[in-house]
C-alpha cells in the first residue's frame, strides 16, 4: 500500500509559512511542506517518515488542575489538536468528526483513547469555558489552556504554527493556527500520523481501530 511520507525537519522549517484561520476566509492551506510524497488521493492520513516527539507541555485542564501531556497520555493512543472554542467552522467540525468516529470503537478502546484539544486562544478560553464547549462534543475529550507562549512553543515542536489572537479586517477576534490533527502511537508515543482539516467522519471511523493499536492507517 502506498503512503504519504513527510520529513519532520522540513515540517518544522515550514511551520511559519502558511496557516489556517478558522472563519477567516483564507485558502485553508496547511503549515506543512511536502518533501517526499507518494500519491494516494484516497487516503486522508499522512504517515510521517520521522515521527514527532510528543510536546513537553504542562498546562491547565478544564477542572483547573495541572495536566502534564506526556505523563498523562503515556502509553495511550492520543489525538492532539490546537484550536479555539470561538472558531465558527474548522475546530468544532474536526472535534465533532472525531467524537462521532470514536463512538464506533469498543468501549474499552474509547476509554483508552485520549483526544486532547489545546486552545490557541487562552485569553478567552478559560478552563470552565473549555469544559462547557467540549462537554457538548464529547465529555471524555481533554481541554487544555495556559500561557500563550508555552502553547505556541508546544505547537511549533510538532510543526503547527499558532499566532496570537488578533482582530481581522472586520474587527472580529480570530485565532490563526494550523489545523492538523496529530496522532501519537500508544506503542512509541511518537506522533506518526497527520490529518488535515478535510478529514471526514468516515476517514476517522475507518482509521481509528488501527490508530488505537499504534498501527498505520
Amino acid at each position: 500500500m502506498r503512503k504519504k511520507t513527510f520529513a519532520a525537519a522540513a515540517l518544522l522549517a515550514a511551520a511559519t509559512l502558511t496557516l489556517s484561520a478558522c472563519g477567516s476566509g483564507n485558502d485553508g492551506k496547511s503549515p506543512v511542506a511536502v518533501v517526499s510524497e507518494e500519491s494516494d488521493p484516497g487516503k486522508a492520513a499522512t504517515v510521517l517518515d520521522q515521527p514527532f516527539e510528543k510536546p513537553d507541555l504542562v498546562l491547565t485542564d478544564t477542572h483547573g488542575k495541572k495536566y502534564d501531556l506526556r505523563k498523562e497520555t503515556q502509553g495511550h493512543p492520543t489525538l492532539l489538536y490546537f484550536g479555539y472554542t470561538h472558531c465558527p467552522d474548522i475546530c468544532p467540525t474536526t472535534m465533532s468528526n472525531i467524537a462521532v468516529a470514536k463512538k464506533a470503537l469498543p468501549r474499552a478502546e474509547q476509554n483508552d483513547l485520549r483526544v486532547v484539544f489545546v486552545t490557541t486562544d487562552p485569553g478567552r478560553d478559560t478552563p470552565a469555558g473549555l469544559g462547557t464547549w467540549l462537554k457538548g462534543i464529547d465529555p471524555q475529550f481533554i481541554g487544555l489552556t495556559g500561557d500563550f507562549a508555552t502553547i505556541q512553543a508546544g505547537a511549533r515542536s510538532v510543526g503547527i504554527s499558532v499566532e496570537p489572537t488578533a482582530k481581522d479586517k472586520n474587527g472580529k477576534l480570530v485565532s490563526v493556527h494550523g489545523t492538523q490533527v496529530i496522532v501519537f502511537s500508544p506503542k512509541t508515543n511518537g506522533g506518526y500520523v497527520l490529518y488535515g482539516e478535510n478529514a471526514t467522519v468516515d476517514d476517522y471511523t475507518k482509521d481509528l481501530p488501527k490508530l488505537v493499536k499504534g498501527a498505520n492507517p
